[in-house]
């Protein structure tokens, strides 16, 4: 009989599964699809060939595709290789606490050769991708006009914070934060626009209300302090660098595809105005699908003006920049390479730079699958994030665990044994 046998069947998003198939006939060529449905209902496939070896058994840890939407050996290639049925859909965990994402897997015989027409499933198997582990409790936060969600791990004792900040999309995102804290964080997914009560268009980015949420985060007997980590990608990365530079809250910042200036609205920060960089959207372009790719449009200011660079040398804490080397929508890797070498002018040596190449603008947890494009709602026209499906998975799968190594570098104090 054929199996599917998969270890574990039910795990977190970012946690690796074992894929195995015993029962085949020996070399027989099958076809391996998997397939998600989002909470919109909106649906996600990959598929690919394998061929069995002279036991009749498949494993994805040895075996490589033969084709299909990857080759090569690659263990969770059948989950980040997801391709949306409609193009313009992202792969967003929205109800991170009551329902996983359940991952459809099919195996059919396939007769060489290799096509996209197979017989009926020979096995199948249903996989739940969790984006919180037992134990992580959430909180709802409005607290004046504070508007996020706090998750908390479980057990005894403190643990480093983290405030989590998403970019342009807008609205209360929790996946990250909830896996963070998964992982042994009390993280603080924090809204800022286009929830409840929040503008819905930001006009201006008051660092007061961030500097509350990093003050609320200290307060929770949980936490550690005496400092707050960021986790921060696009606008939000822009955020967080600021953050870094005006608050002595903030010890460890994480920038994934950020600019080291200020995109389009003021920073105001008590009686102090940041004014945006100009910028020239003649400069825009469009890849051959019409999406809009903005990397290009600060060339003329914020690619070579320094006079418009935050000041990053006056942040007291530590920065792990991530950058995407394929980013469509900002030119992270030239402004991070900046950022770098302003720091080390001023003889600072508080920075890693991880850099990817064929990675895209949307570096997320591992086993994310690669949004090529999708629409946010400020803009009319949808926008291309770069990046190539197995580069892209391999930086997402690499980053994650640097990322958290770095959070407990810099945010969990060294015991000295004492004499």
């Amino acid at each position: 009989m054929v199996q599917i046998i998969a270890t574990p069947l039910s795990a977190l998003a970012d946690e690796p599964v074992r894929i195995r198939v015993t029962g085949l006939i020996p070399f027989q060529t099958v076809c391996f699809q998997a397939s998600v449905k989002d909470e919109k209902d909106d649906v996600f496939r990959s598929q690919a060939f394998f061929r069995a070896n002279e036991a009749g058994e498949v494993d994805l840890e040895r075996d490589p595709s033969l084709g299909g939407d990857y080759t090569g050996i690659h263990p969770m290639g059948l989950f980040w290789s997801l391709k949306p049925e409609n193009p313009l859909s992202r792969l967003l965990k929205k109800d991170v606490m009551n329902s996983p994402f359940q991952i459809q897997l099919k195996l059919s015989e396939l007769q060489p050769p290799l096509k996209n027409a197979h017989s009926v499933p020979k096995a199948s198997l249903t996989l739940e991708r969790w984006y919180v582990a037992p134990g992580v409790t959430r909180i709802l936060i409005k607290e004046g006009r504070l508007r996020g969600a706090l998750f908390v791990p479980p057990g005894e004792g403190k643990f480093p914070g983290v405030i989590d900040l998403f970019g342009g999309i807008g609205g209360l995102i929790e996946f990250r934060a909830s896996l963070l804290a998964s992982h042994g964080f009390v993280t603080l997914a924090l809204a800022y626009h286009s929830y409840e009560d929040l503008p819905f268009v930001l006009e201006k980015v008051d660092l007061e209300y961030f500097e509350e949420a990093a003050n609320l985060l200290l307060r929770h007997p949980k936490v550690l302090g005496p400092g707050i980590g960021i986790i921060s990608i696009c606008r939000g990365a822009e955020i967080g660098l600021s953050l870094a530079i005006h608050l002595k809250q903030v010890t460890a910042t994480v920038l994934i595809n950020g600019p080291n200036f200020i995109i389009d609205v003021p920073h105001i920060y008590r009686d102090k105005i940041i004014k945006p960089t100009p910028f020239s959207l003649h400069l825009q372009s469009n890849d051959v699908f019409g999406f809009a790719e903005f990397y290009q449009v600060y060339a003329e200011t914020g690619c070579k003006d320094s006079r418009y660079f935050l000041p990053i040398e006056k942040a007291q804490g530590h920065f792990l920049f991530i950058v995407g080397e394929d980013d469509k929508n900002i030119n992270s890797k030239l402004h991070a390479e900046q950022a770098k070498e302003q720091l080390r002018r001023h003889g600072k040596n508080n920075w890693t730079l991880l850099s990817y190449p064929g990675a895209g603008h949307l570096i997320e947890p591992p086993y994310t699958p690669l949004c090529r494009a999708s629409k946010l709602n400020s803009l009319t026209t949808a926008i291309h994030w770069g990046g190539e499906v197995i580069p892209h998975a391999a930086a997402q799968e690499h980053s994650w665990q640097e990322i958290q190594k770095f959070l407990r570098k810099h945010l969990v104090p060294v015991r000295t044994s004492q004499l």
